[in-house]
């Protein structure tokens, strides 16, 4: 009789063990990586989008207006103040979403800041701790 090689079921199951342990150890690091990395992709849209808006502000010396909102960058308003240095190619292509899949909410003049661009976190719900945080440009040093 040829004698078969192979695992035994107690080999199969240490295995599983160990791998379920590790599993234990790394899935919150993983987990806690992801938040950081949705958080800074928040912080890097407020950089890009408030660049835009310095442009929209140099050519028409106003940032728009709440009611316009974020839109105006991507087409030009039709309601008042409508801009009449407006590019003909408008300022972005599309409006970035944050990483829930929402569109950043933007108030001008803002609470915080000349305006205010922000994300209501995870939930979607003004307030929140962790990932429902609410998440605003004033959080972040304003750029030079």
């Amino acid at each position: 009789m040829k004698k078969q090689s192979g695992f035994s079921l107690i080999e199969i199951l240490v295995v599983l063990v160990i791998m379920g342990l590790l599993i234990s150890i790394v899935a919150p690091n993983v987990l806690e990586r992801s938040d950081d990395a949705r958080i800074q992709k928040v912080r890097a849209d407020f950089k890009a989008i408030e660049t835009t808006l310095k442009l929209y502000r140099l050519d028409n010396f106003v940032y728009p207006s709440s009611e316009q909102g974020l839109q105006a960058l991507v087409e030009k308003p039709t309601i008042d103040p409508v801009p009449r240095q407006y590019r003909s190619s408008g300022y972005l292509e599309s409006l970035p979403i944050d990483p829930w899949g929402r569109p950043y909410l933007y108030l001008s003049p803002g609470e915080n800041r000349e305006y205010d661009l922000y994300t209501l976190g995870a939930d979607g719900v003004s307030g929140g701790e962790g990932q429902n945080a609410d998440l605003g440009n004033w959080d972040v040093p304003p750029q030079q």
